[in-house]
């Protein structure tokens, strides 16, 4: 049987709406998240516009790093950039991994880094001066902590990570990481934050999941015109 009829016969099957069960965080212990195939979809949209906000586009090249585990959160990241046309690499988050986002970096002319973690900076700053792999690149998103440090080396860096179950990112104004209001509801508590599944998204249960994550939210419009809610991590 050739792949082709092997994957129609495939799209015949019955699946399952359970894409992840995703282990988060709360004050009484861990708990089960269950995201459906439908909610990476919509990820996948609003994820998409907020790449095409800032400027990527068919033809242009990214590198994504993310480690295994976190496909919940980077599969709407590679669907979205697939949508868009972008071409994209991946690399582990992890430092171990920090030449293959070396490698990426020095061959390709990337317009975005998305998802840097410390580990990877710290593991690079070994071989040059972080400010100078990145600062030509013009959209450098990473983790909160590698963030911080990108900016004190010159580099403008905004926010992609993971929030609990849900995935902020922030736009070219930095003015905080947007998160889907469509799909998740975010507050503080006592400084720090929690998410709750907004009505539109499927998932199991609403219940709201305090995280380790010190921050704060904020709601009004952001100058790049979205009403989702913003975090200010830190």
């Amino acid at each position: 049987m050739v792949r082709k009829d092997t994957l129609a016969r495939a799209c015949l099957l019955d699946h399952p709406a359970t894409a992840y069960i995703v282990p988060v965080s709360r004050p009484d212990g861990i708990t089960e998240y269950e995201v459906t195939w439908d909610d990476l979809a919509r990820d996948a949209a609003w994820t998409q516009e907020r790449l095409r906000a800032l400027g990527l586009e068919r033809g242009h090249h990214a590198l994504i790093t993310f480690s295994g585990h976190e496909g919940v959160w980077f599969q709407p990241v590679i669907e979205a950039l697939r949508d868009l046309g972008v071409t994209y690499g991946t690399a582990e988050a992890m430092g171990w991994d920090h030449t293959r986002t070396r490698v990426f970096q020095r061959e390709l002319e990337l317009r975005a880094v998305l998802g840097l973690s410390a580990d990877t900076l710290e593991a690079l700053s070994g071989q040059a001066m972080i400010g100078d792999l990145f600062r030509g690149t013009p959209v450098v998103l990473a983790r909160p902590g590698a963030a911080e440090r990108l900016r004190e080396a010159g580099v403008p860096a905004g926010i992609m990570a993971p929030l609990g179950p849900a995935l902020a990112v922030e736009c070219a104004e930095r003015s905080g990481a947007h998160v889907n209001g469509a799909a998740w509801e975010v507050v503080e508590r006592d400084g720090a934050l929690a998410v709750a599944a907004a009505s539109e998204r499927r998932a199991t249960g609403r219940q709201e999941i305090a995280l380790d994550v010190v921050g704060r939210v904020l709601t009004d419009r952001c100058a790049c015109g979205s009403d989702d809610p913003r975090v200010i991590f830190g």
